[in-house]
Order: structure tokens, then sequence, then C-alpha cells
């Protein structure tokens, strides 16, 4: 988000600095290379949906927003359903996870674990190598097992290659709770029907029905000023992407509201720490940023595929908070700049 830097920047006195002070770099390793950078420079990282799960502590990582849930927070949120599922008694419950076996995948690990020691059910790992496409070991071994739910920590392909393994091994596909990545190409690469009954966790609403992707139809792509095809715009993933950037844009508004132009790092910032229960009208899991908790509140739903949409299974929901914020405190009190 090119805009105009803080005055503290070597620019010319009297003239507005030029530069950069938000940065997202939608990439995990990316996002770790230079946090401390931006931490130091008090620059704006926005790592919604990747990087390091603990920076939701505002009080550690002053300048980082994760805005949106954590992979900590939606495994926790996951096994929230699934105890709903089971009347609230999760004491003779069987839970597979079967993940990508690097930092993606094991990120949750943690959680389920301490969740497993709290709920009383078993939690069963099958780990996964990359990229995913040899998974017959792991379903063998599930059907064996013959765990309750699959809380998948996959992407793209790797859900195709899962589905094909449950089908062989004759595991109902309604076990099968996915991360959030997982979107409307794969649900074509596995079959329309063959994956009804397939959940994921997610923290934007699924299909086309949405207030701001009407409007940006409306008053774009009806007038022949869309970027790009009309159809990457019906896909969650697309949905995704206007979340986070809504909440990018939203704070700066905020900002020039509040504190007028140009806006800086810090006026941003301020930006940022004002959203209370924002929704983007409707596309997203409202979120309440503060400068303890630069999450937002952590909240998902549990989404099922009948074979033609996606129907919410339930509420947006933030569980097991303190569990979660245990392991973010644990983990963010480790970190030195």
């Amino acid at each position: 988000m090119p805009t105009n830097r803080n005055a503290e920047s070597n620019a010319i006195p009297g003239s507005p600095a030029r530069g950069v002070f938000v940065f997202d770099t939608l990439s995990t390793p990316v996002s770790l290379a230079i946090l401390p950078r931006a931490m130091q420079d008090e620059r704006i990282l926005m790592q919604s949906l990747v990087g390091r799960g603990d920076a939701v502590d505002g009080t550690v990582f002053e300048w980082v927003y994760p805005a949106g849930p954590t992979y900590w927070g939606q495994a926790a949120n996951n096994i929230a359903y699934i105890k709903q599922v089971h009347d609230g008694d999760l004491s003779d419950v069987k839970v597979g996870y079967i993940y990508f076996d690097y930092p993606f995948g094991q990120e949750p690990i943690e959680i389920l674990q301490k969740l497993s020691e709290q709920e009383g059910f078993e939690l069963l790992l099958y780990p996964v190598p990359l990229p995913g496409s040899d998974q017959s070991g792991a379903w063998s071994k599930m059907r064996r097992d013959k765990p309750d739910h699959v809380i998948s920590w996959m992407l793209g392909g790797a859900h195709v290659v899962a589905s094909k393994e449950m089908q062989r091994n004759r595991i109902p596909m309604e076990k099968y709770i996915s991360v959030n990545w997982l979107n409307e190409v794969d649900i074509a690469n596995i079959g329309a029907e063959a994956a009804a009954g397939l959940k994921r966790g997610t923290n934007v609403v699924g299909g086309q029905d949405i207030a701001l992707r009407t409007e940006i139809i409306s008053e774009l792509y009806d007038n022949g000023e869309g970027s790009g095809p009309l159809v990457n715009t019906q896909d969650v993933y697309y949905n995704t992407g206007l979340a986070m950037y809504s909440i990018i844009f939203e704070a700066a508004r905020r900002a020039a509201e509040s504190e007028g132009l140009p806006i800086t790092s810090q006026s941003y910032k301020s930006g940022l720490e004002s959203l209370e229960n924002y929704d983007a009208n409707g596309l997203m899991a409202p979120i309440t940023v503060t400068a303890e908790d630069h999450g937002g509140g952590g909240k998902t739903r549990i989404e099922m595929w009948d074979g033609e949409t996606w129907v919410p299974q339930t509420d947006w929901i933030a569980e097991y908070s303190d569990v979660v914020w245990e392991v973010v405190k644990e983990s963010s009190s480790k970190y030195k700049e």
C-alpha cells in the first residue's frame, strides 16, 4: 500500500515523505524474514492467515497485524464444532489430524494436544510428505484406526488426493474438516457430488451472494472495468482477498478521518486499532482489533459443501481462547528483536 511515510524519514523539510509503511507479503516465509525489520523501522506488517501465530500479541509484536484467525485459533474452533456434534462430550471420540509435515501443517499440533488432554478425545497424527501426492499409507492407517473426524491441514491438489484415498478406504467424506485453504477449484477437481459432506473452517463467507462482491460487479464489471476475468471472482479465495484488503483500506480511511492527511505509520496503526466488530458488510467474521489483540478475536465458522454450495454449520465462534492465548503468550515471550 504505497502512501506517505512518517515525517521522521529522510524527506526534505516541509515536504511529504515518500515510501511505503504498510506491507503484506501473502507469504509466511517472507513475512517471517521481514518481521524484525518492520518492528525496527516501525512499519506495519499485515499478515492475515500467514506468518507467526503469536503475532496476535500486540504487547510484543507492536507493528505486526495478523488480522483474522491464526491457525491455532482455527484448529481450536474445529474442535469446538466436533464437540458440538457430540453433544458436548468428547471423551470417547477419536480425532485424526492429517497434515503436511513441515511448519504449516505442524503448527496446530500443540493446540490439538492441549485440547486432547483437556477434553479427553484421542488425537491421532498422520503426517504426509510434501507435496501430498502420496497419502496412501496415512489413509490405510486411518482405515484401521477409525477416527470419528479428520482435520486436514493440506493445500490444493492434496485435497483431491485425500478424497480419492477416502473413497478407496471407504471413509465417508462427512468426516473431513479442511483448513481454510480449500476452494472451488478443489471442489471441481474432487467432483461437486463426490465432495458433498466435506467441511472447512473459514473466516470468510463462501459463495458469490455477498454485498461487497455484488457492488464490485455492478460498478466495475458491468461497465467493462473489471480487473481480470469475471470467473476469477467466483471463488472463496477471491472472497478471502477482498476481506484481507478491506481491512487494510478501512484502517486507512479511519486514519485519514481521525488524524488527517498525510497518513503516517502511527495514525494508520491507530486506524487498525479502532476496528470494532468490522465484517466488511457481512463478508467475513467480525474483528475487533486492539493494542493487545492484533488478530481481532480469532472467529471462524465451519461450512459444509452440500453438492452445490457452502452451508454454514456454526455461527462465527472463537472457542478455547484461554488455551490459544496461553500458547500465544508462551511463544511470544521467547521473541527477541
